[in-house]
């Protein structure tokens, strides 16, 4: 079992989590203004790079609370 560190609870099995995907993503300034291509592009398409990059996650059996952490790929 791979234990997660929470920043607020310590230690916890890996089950207990979610990823909530790439971390700092800036949202469109305008999002009326941009087309359905764009739009999607902005939703969907993350970069997946190899190294070392920030990533959102949920202890969701736990305090619940989102966290960024950094993961080697």
């Amino acid at each position: 079992m791979l234990l997660v560190p929470c920043p607020y609870c310590g230690p916890r099995p890996e089950v207990e989590f979610r990823c909530g995907g790439e971390a700092h993503i800036a949202r469109p300034a305008d999002p009326n203004a941009l087309g359905d291509a764009a739009w999607a592009e902005y939703l969907f398409i993350r970069k997946s790079p190899k190294g070392v990059h920030a990533e959102r996650w949920l202890h969701v059996h736990g305090c619940g609370r989102w966290f960024n952490a950094l993961r080697n790929t």
